[in-house]
C-alpha cells in the first residue's frame, strides 16, 4: 500500500502543483484572507473533485464523451475566470489602504467554479487519473478509491493554503499591494482568455501567438 501511496503522491503532484487559474486565484484570496482563504478553496475544490474521482471509476473513463464536455467547461471557465480578475483588478485600483475582508468572491465558491468549470482538470483526472483509479480499484477494490483520494486532497490543501499564507504578509506598503493585486489579476485574465481561445478555436492562447 505504501508504494502505492507513494506514487499516487508523486504523479498527482504534477497537477495539483502546477501553475494555473485555481492557484492564482488562491493567491489573490490569500492577500486578504491569509491561509484559510486556501484552506476553504482547497474546501470548494474537494466539493467537485471527489465527487468526479467516483464518477470517472465508473463512468466517464470508459465513456469517451469527455471531449464533448471540455470546450462548454471551458466557455463557462473562461467567463468566470475574466469575472474574477476583473474583480481583483477593480479592487486594486480602488483602494485607498490596505484592508481585510473586502473581497466580493466566496473562496469556497471560487474553488468550485475554477474546478467545476476546469476543463484541464476534468481531463487530468479522466487521462492520467483513470489510470490511477483503476490500479487502485485493482489493488484495493473499492476502497481504493478512498485510499488514492486521501492520498491526493492533502497535497492541494497544503499547497493552497500555503500558498494564501505567503500572499497575506502584511509587511506590504499599499503601492507593493496594489502592485501584487494587479498582477493576480491579470494572471487570472490570461488564463481566461486562454480558456476562451480553446473554447472558440481548439487552441490555446499561446499557441496562437506563436503562429502569428
Amino acid at each position: 500500500m505504501l508504494e502505492f501511496i507513494l506514487k499516487v503522491i508523486a504523479v498527482s503532484s504534477s497537477g495539483a502543483l502546477a501553475p494555473g487559474p485555481l492557484s492564482a486565484a488562491t493567491a489573490a484570496i490569500g492577500v486578504n484572507r491569509g491561509w484559510k482563504g486556501g484552506f476553504i478553496v482547497s474546501s470548494g475544490h474537494l466539493a467537485v473533485e471527489l465527487p468526479l474521482v467516483i464518477l470517472i471509476a465508473f463512468f466517464i473513463s470508459n465513456s469517451g464523451q469527455i471531449e464533448e464536455i471540455m470546450k462548454p467547461l471551458a466557455m463557462l471557465g473562461g467567463f468566470f475566470l475574466l469575472l474574477f480578475g476583473y474583480l481583483t483588478i477593480r479592487s486594486a485600483f480602488g483602494m485607498n489602504e490596505i484592508a481585510e475582508g473586502e473581497q466580493k468572491f466566496s473562496p469556497f465558491l471560487t474553488g468550485v467554479a475554477l474546478s467545476a468549470l476546469n476543463p484541464f482538470f476534468i481531463a487530468w483526472w479522466a487521462g492520467v487519473g483513470s489510470a490511477l483509479i483503476s490500479e487502485a480499484i485493482m489493488l484495493f477494490g473499492l476502497t481504493g478509491i478512498l485510499i488514492l483520494f486521501a492520498s491526493h486532497i492533502w497535497i492541494d490543501f497544503a499547497f493552497l493554503s500555503i500558498l494564501a499564507c505567503v500572499t497575506s504578509f502584511k509587511g506590504l506598503t499599499l503601492r507593493a499591494y496594489k502592485f501584487l493585486l494587479l498582477f493576480l489579476g491579470i494572471l487570472v485574465l490570461s488564463f481566461g482568455f486562454d480558456y476562451l481561445c480553446f473554447a472558440l478555436t481548439d487552441s490555446h492562447l499561446s499557441e496562437l501567438m506563436a503562429k502569428l
